[in-house]
């Protein structure tokens, strides 16, 4: 089966699992990305990993798709941005989407969306999207975005060992997340063999040389091969 990753920029990714495509965190204001979200065709599954006005802020011009996020993220765009069709979901969970199958994963990070009054999110999370369902001794091609987190030791405890992602997809812009040696720490902890970075460069908190994180990752001993791609860059697994 055919399993697609195009990175936007910032943390918008676009994911192809077979006839099935997701994308995550759709935000086209950012300096890797030509397209406006107007270019850019529904998908079929928009998911998100928390409320952030960086992570939301187009998700209105993609309300045909099926919404999937925390029940809060879910009901709260239902509201505001005229989802019908929606899965909401939790931390340890699986849904089947089309061709793919999601997990949602605890990322370390707040959830508040910036409201005339505010509005918990729940709890932020990422997303580990494969095209099996997760079990002992299965064998998946999977890919992991980290959503906005630190380090943790969830990535070297449980996502890395049982959940098995081929692939990750990690902040590494610092201020706000993991800056580059952290985020090189998560991709050895993740066992991954193929790294990319996101969440850098968009905003000046989080403007940062990647090759610093390139550097990093190597110095780990990882087998894990780090990839910077170019804003609306397509990598297949």
């Amino acid at each position: 089966m055919s399993f697609e990753l195009t990175w936007h920029g910032h943390s918008t990714w676009h994911v192809t699992v077979g006839d099935t495509s997701l994308l995550i965190d759709p935000f086209f204001d950012n300096p890797k990305t030509d397209l406006d979200p107007e270019d850019v065709s529904t998908p079929d599954y928009l998911l998100l990993t928390h409320g952030h006005a960086d992570h939301i802020a187009h998700a209105p011009a993609f309300s045909d798709a099926t919404l999937v996020g925390t029940p809060e993220i879910v009901s709260y765009a239902s509201e505001e941005f005229g989802f019908d069709d929606t899965i909401g979901m939790n931390l340890g969970g699986t849904v089947e989407c089309g061709d793919a199958f999601v997990t949602m994963v605890r990322a370390d990070h707040t959830n508040g969306i910036n409201t005339d009054h505010e509005f918990s999110g729940g709890m932020p999370a990422g997303f580990v999207i494969g095209d099996a369902e997760p079990q002992s001794g299965g064998t998946s091609t999977s890919f992991y975005h980290a959503g906005d987190t630190s380090l943790m030791s969830e990535m070297r405890d449980v996502i890395g060992p049982y959940l098995d992602p081929d692939a990750a997809a990690v902040p590494v812009g610092d201020h706000f997340t993991m800056g580059p040696w952290q985020a090189a720490v998560a991709v050895d902890w993740l066992g991954v063999d193929h790294a990319f970075p996101m969440h850098y460069d968009t905003f000046p908190p989080i403007e940062i040389d990647v090759d610093d994180w390139l550097r990093e990752v190597r110095a780990t001993g990882t087998d894990a091969e780090p990839h910077v791609l170019a804003g609306d860059e397509t990598f297949e697994l």
